[in-house]
């Protein structure tokens, strides 16, 4: 095999490499789009729930949950089971409090008592002119 075939070998090895990364690009790519489309539904869902619960819906906030709950149904056929994140979760995570009434985050693991030595000090040397 001369070096021109050993070349040609690995640049198709190459390219065909690229082709399998850029699809993986697009199927994480239509993954993620997928689960904002399921948010944005939850979250219309959720508020229409919330308008329900305070005496605040309209009129057609029945009918407007049904198709919700149809096409979330449609989604999840396509999709896979849609999960769904409590709000407390989502506020640790975001927050780093573990209990959203608290005020501040809970606090850190405690650092180590005994230490490997002393904290080097460093020398300053003045400048010969």
């Amino acid at each position: 095999m001369g070096l021109m075939d050993k070349v040609k070998s690995q640049a198709t090895q190459l390219a065909e490499k690229a082709q399998q990364a850029g699809q993986a690009g697009q199927a994480k790519l239509a993954e993620m789009q997928a689960k904002k489309r399921a948010d944005a539904m939850l979250l219309e869902l959720g508020g229409i729930v919330y308008r329900e619960r305070t005496g605040r819906a309209d009129a057609v906030a029945g009918t407007r949950a049904t198709e919700l709950v149809d096409l979330l149904q449609k989604h999840e056929e396509a999709h896979g089971p849609i999960t769904v994140t409590s709000a407390s979760a989502a506020i640790a995570d975001a927050t780093g409090v573990v209990d959203p009434t608290a005020t501040s985050p809970a606090p850190a693991d405690t650092p180590p008592t005994s230490s490997a030595g002393p904290i080097p000090q460093a020398k300053y040397e003045p400048e010969e002119s």
